[in-house]
């Protein structure tokens, strides 16, 4: 089907607002069959409109959004003779572009979606749709410069770069900056020699700014006499930059709402650090800051590293909107740890549940009970190495416990390595990972992971800002820079923090210890609401080794009250990522497209006793999700040794039922926490979304 029709076409738009504006041409691709859910889509437009206005230099407005309510990337346009806010600084939008994509994007036709946006860079093809008369002629215009027969792979280079050239010859002289028509006057003779420079473009959908930014400096960077190769980190894929490129350039140009990709390729390089919209509207603005910078490091290198940082402190003649803020670095730096922890979580979780699984068809009810004592170091037949029999299922159930175990003790120290990659790039893994791993062994958890991969990101980022002699300069991010942000990183954490968590374990066992006679109703709110604190953390052990061990205490008998201090752990470790996965499912647009695949794995995590499964969403949002936690999981564990649920089996989830004495309380304690959780949870969230007008936080629907 093609990309855009005649009933696709708008020409007399008429809204008192961009919002109100976007649902006329929604309401065509309702129409013509390629959205199924108009509300849905046009809240996931309004949702990308309130992290960066889409209206450009020159009279655009390009509203877009992926959306799971678009069947097939489609295009409607829409023309305003009085115009239309869109948020640009030169005035309001004439020339509309609706763009919409499918949730998962659509290879072929997310190819074509960056030939439009450097279409709309060309003053030409604007000025051919301003004079456009029927619906038909617009069809024609669009299709003559985006059309959905692709050329050959040979050939799309050189169609691309026609229309770089053509944007580039056809641009006027601007009255105000603009990026179809800056710098069209040649560099005079006697200016700054040419230089080479380089540039990553991204945005959060990867759709219309990531290349319209990559096209503006192009033509920036041709009509002031340089050279520039730009990488776009888009939804259309991304062809890195050759290293001979990035060797021989002068200076870099990141121009991104993402962070970038393999940043640390460009290590000694001048670079000037903005968002996208920036390059979109002032590009030329760009190229010189850049080639003033590369002017500079080539005349004195350490003058110009005092420089590059003094620019960084000081760009107060930006545009907000225009940079990357503080929140959005911190959110991409988690959710960059994130994003590499989560397989880690999840293959752990689900080979631990399988050996569960068949560990109780081979040895029956005790089955996931016993499984747990094979291990790599163990002794006698329980060493899985010496005694694995290929025809023997126990070998078997025993071969994926010990997997999903290695797997399980991974998270922590991926996410530290991971957040301190995103600050850091390539230096930051080293301290991130080796303090992980010390925070993980010093029962620390997740949040002792997020704690060292911060630090570690920030002192290697802050090592490798020295200014060091040439000779150093080489050896600086393989060896100096991991070594002595690992032994800050390291050391801090081991000398300040560890103790005192030690000392506030050994306080919280010891309170709980005194309990363990009294109320059950009480014991099992506060061992409830440990178990939902920290999801894995110090706190929710603790809960989980007083319980586990008045059950090791109850022996044979079947009527011992240590019985009793376990159900109050076990059903509240499902609540938190049942609940999440409740509540991705019920209110999806409060989350990003990772987290709804998440909440979807959470769900077979959190049936097998594995509260980490929520750990993503906590990273992410720590305080709504670990108050909603802490709520849900008390209401859980209080109910259920209250009316007398019992459980011998220290671990299992789902594969355990049969042991548990009063199963139909156990469900109605686990549903109430579940759906007090999900409660809290969605309305924390929603309080949060109306607070900033967005329905969600920014990448949550768009990235």
């Amino acid at each position: 089907m093609a990309l855009i029709t005649e009933s696709r076409v708008v020409l007399d738009l008429t809204a008192p607002d961009r919002h109100a504006a976007t649902r006329t041409p929604a309401e065509t691709l309702v129409a013509t069959g390629r959205s199924t859910d108009l509300e849905g889509f046009l809240e996931d437009v309004r949702a990308r409109e309130e992290v960066m206005a889409t209206g450009l230099p020159g009279g655009i407005g390009i509203p877009h959004a992926r959306s799971a309510a678009i069947s097939e990337p489609s295009l409607v346009f829409g023309r305003s003779s009085e115009g239309i806010d869109w948020g640009a600084k030169d005035g309001p939008a004439t020339l509309i572009f609706l763009i919409a994509a499918p949730e998962g994007g659509g290879e072929a036709h997310m190819q074509v979606l960056p030939k439009l946006a450097k279409a709309l860079m060309d003053k030409t093809f604007r000025a051919a749709l301003e004079a456009a008369t029927s619906e038909s002629e617009v069809v024609d215009i669009v299709n003559a410069r985006v059309a959905l027969d692709e050329p050959s792979a040979a050939t799309a280079p050189a169609a691309a770069a026609s229309t770089t050239t053509a944007s580039a010859t056809t641009a006027a002289a601007p009255s105000t900056p603009d990026p179809d028509a800056q710098g069209e006057q040649p560099p005079s003779s006697d200016g700054p020699a040419p230089r080479h420079l380089v540039a990553v473009t991204s945005c959060p959908t990867g759709i219309a700014h990531t290349y319209m930014a990559a096209e503006a400096l192009e033509i920036a960077a041709k009509e002031a006499g340089h050279t520039i190769s730009v990488e776009t980190q888009g939804s259309a894929g991304s062809k890195p930059l050759s290293r001979k490129d990035i060797q021989r350039a002068d200076a870099v140009i990141f121009a991104h709402d993402l962070e970038v990709r393999d940043k640390g390729r460009f290590a000694g390089k001048p670079t000037v650090d903005v968002g996208v919209k920036k390059a979109v509207s002032d590009a030329p603005e760009l190229v010189q800051r850049a080639t003033k910078l590369a002017d500079e490091w080539a005349a004195d290198p350490d003058r110009a590293a005092a420089h590059a940082a003094s620019v960084d402190a000081d760009d107060s003649d930006l545009d907000a909107n225009d940079e990357v803020s503080t929140a959005t670095k911190v959110r991409q730096w988690l959710m960059t740890g994130v994003s590499y922890m989560i397989p880690f979580v999840a293959a752990g979780g689900i080979l631990i549940a399988l050996s569960f699984m068949l560990a109780r068809v081979a040895l029956g009810e005790q089955g996931a009970i016993e499984i747990t004592k094979y291990a790599l170091d163990a002794e006698g037949k329980y060493n899985i190495t010496n005694s694995f029999s290929p025809l023997s299922l126990t070998s078997w159930a025993a071969l994926l416990f010990v997997m999903g175990g290695a797997a399980f003790g991974s998270p922590v120290p991926i996410l530290s390595g991971y957040i301190a990659y995103a600050i850091a790039d390539r230096p930051g893994p080293v301290p991130g990972i080796v303090g992980g791993w010390i925070a993980a062994t010093m029962g620390a958890g997740f949040l002792g992971g997020l704690a060292t991969g911060f630090s570690a990101g920030f002192v290697a980022r802050w090592v490798s800002g020295w200014t060091v002699p040439a000779g150093v300069r080489g050896i600086m991010p393989v060896v100096v820079i991991p070594l002595l942000s690992t032994f800050i990183t390291a050391g801090l954490f081991i000398t300040v923090p560890g103790r005192p968590i030690t000392r506030l374990m050994d306080n919280l066992t010891a309170a709980l210890e005194g309990m363990g006679g009294g109320s059950s109703l009480v014991l099992g709110l506060i061992l409830g609401a440990m178990m939902g604190f920290d999801l894995g953390g110090p706190v929710n052990k603790v809960a989980y080794a007083f319980a586990t061990t008045g059950l090791a205490t109850a022996g044979a008998a079947t009527d011992a009250v240590q019985l009793r201090s376990w159900p109050p752990s076990w059903p509240p470790a499902w609540s938190p990522p049942l609940a999440m996965a409740l509540a991705t499912t019920v209110r999806p647009r409060l989350f990003t497209e990772p987290e709804r695949e998440n909440g979807r794995a959470a769900r077979l995590l959190g049936a097998s006793f594995i509260s980490e499964g929520a750990i993503p969403f906590a990273a992410a949002d720590p305080i709504r999700v670990m108050a909603s936690s802490v709520v849900g999981s008390a209401v859980t564990g209080g109910i259920a040794p209250a009316a007398g649920v019992t459980l011998r089996a220290p671990h299992g989830g789902i594969w355990v039922l049969p042991l548990m004495g009063n199963f139909l309380m156990f469900v109605v304690a686990l549903v109430v926490g579940v759906l007090v959780m999900t409660a809290i949870v969605v309305a924390l969230k929603s309080h949060a979304a109306r607070t900033t007008g967005v329905d969600s936080d920014p990448q949550r629907v768009t990235a």
